[in-house]
């Protein structure tokens, strides 16, 4: 039976969440280095990275968040046969209530009905927690803190789409990323990262598309097809010149991740999960004895 000291594991997440919301990724960070070094110099956008690099460095200095909205908290938690999801759940919302008291997050769940903020991130679906069970002897934190300015460009097609000459193969999925990207513009926090969902349903594909993001930057995608098709859609948006906040440049995304899941017949849906530069995510292991890494 796993067994850990509630107390310990509550102040473990509750660093998890201060590293999210004010520590950007290395390879986040270095892909905006990256992004940087790529446009001309005196530009608009070379400028804007360079406005963006400062605030991660500040807000890593400082402990302070790296975005004023500090999103919506989506957790993705792997763990051993016999662990209670409820206990691990009680876990996650004491140190979510507790990163507010602490300012590492802003008050963000508001009730659909009555428009009242709880006024501890904590609510119906809030934060969002995901959990599967695994053979593994320990179990995985990952959290990442999506805002709400890159969710709200973030959508949803369905193939065919007559509109745009998009049909129910691999060219459709690009037609329809193409155009979700070119009707963002820069209102999503360019350069954005995108998670992509191939198949499922409704549900299910913005699911896939959220959980790419889970990835790292400088991954390969297993299925050869699909690593082809992100580093295509890599190079060709980022010739659509939005570039980093909307100013024009040669960088409008800084990396494509795709997944795929089985259809019905009858379905084909593509789903496009938007995250913006501030590309916050961060996990933490917890082994049965206590000992805790984070990445």
């Amino acid at each position: 039976m796993f067994q850990y000291d509630e107390i310990a594991v509550k102040n473990q997440l509750l660093e998890l969440i201060r590293r999210a919301a004010t520590d950007l990724p290395e390879d986040v960070v270095e892909a905006i280095q990256a992004a940087q070094e790529n446009e001309d110099a005196d530009s608009a956008a070379r400028s804007v990275f360079g406005m963006i690099l400062k605030n991660i460095d500040l807000a890593r200095e400082e402990s302070t968040p790296i975005c004023q909205d500090t999103g919506t908290n989506i957790y993705l938690v792997h763990m051993p046969e016999g662990v209670s999801m409820r206990k691990l759940t009680t876990l996650i919302h004491e140190a979510t209530a507790e990163a507010v008291d602490k300012s590492y997050l802003r008050p963000n769940a508001v009730d659909s009905i009555t428009g009242k903020n709880s006024g501890n991130n904590i609510g119906e679906g809030q934060p969002y927690i995901h959990f599967e069970e695994w053979d593994n002897d320990y179990i995985e934190f990952k959290l990442m803190l999506k805002g709400g300015g890159c969710e709200n460009v973030s959508t949803q097609y369905k193939l065919p789409d007559v509109g745009l000459g998009a049909g129910r193969d691999l060219d459709g999925v690009y037609k329809v990323i193409v155009d979700a990207v070119n009707a963002a513009q820069g209102l999503g926090c360019a350069p954005g990262i995108l998670g992509i969902g191939i198949g499922g349903d409704r549900m299910s594909s913005h699911m896939n598309a959220k959980t790419q993001l889970f990835r790292k930057m400088t991954d390969t995608n297993p299925n050869a097809d699909l690593a082809e098709l992100e580093s295509k859609l890599y190079n060709d948006l980022n010739t659509l010149g939005v570039g980093p906040m909307g100013f024009g440049g040669k960088t409008t995304v800084l990396g494509v991740k795709m997944g795929t899941m089985h259809r019905l017949p009858a379905s084909f849906f593509v789903s496009i999960s938007y995250m913006c530069w501030a590309y916050r995510r961060h996990s933490m292991l917890l082994k049965a004895g206590g000992e805790v890494t984070y990445d």
